[in-house]
């Protein structure tokens, strides 16, 4: 079976919401885990720390420049994700439909291919 992932991306607003109702957003969050785990859909499963603990290493110069966060271009941030084993897309976007997310948040879903499909050295 196709494996999915879906990205969590948040806003500053999106994210400000979420930690406002944090043990809400938490518990329905387990439940969601728990749900895909029933399903024997879920292979994997992360949340992110903040963005102003990272940094980001940009190779578009000569050298590789690290700045340390938090990114005031970015519009959404990436916080997180699920990997699923669905049969379809369309399986993995009813699963994106159901994940407990503040409002103003987004969920992309894209396929992870297969290591069949990713060229080989030599080839």
């Amino acid at each position: 079976m196709p494996k999915y992932l879906l990205i969590m991306r948040g806003t500053d607003e999106s994210n400000a919401a979420m930690m406002a109702n944090i043990d809400e957003m938490m518990t329905t969050t387990r439940q969601f885990i728990e749900e895909m785990v029933k399903a024997g859909v879920l292979l994997a499963a992360e949340g992110l720390d903040d963005p102003g603990q990272g940094v980001v290493v940009d190779f578009s110069g000569e050298v590789p420049v690290v700045t340390d966060g938090p990114y005031g271009e970015t519009k959404e941030l990436f916080g997180g994700f699920f990997l699923l084993d669905v049969a379809s897309k369309q399986e993995a976007v009813e699963w994106a439909k159901r994940v407990p997310a503040a409002p103003g948040a987004k969920i992309e879903v894209r396929r992870v291919p297969g290591s069949d499909e990713v060229p080989q050295v030599g080839e």
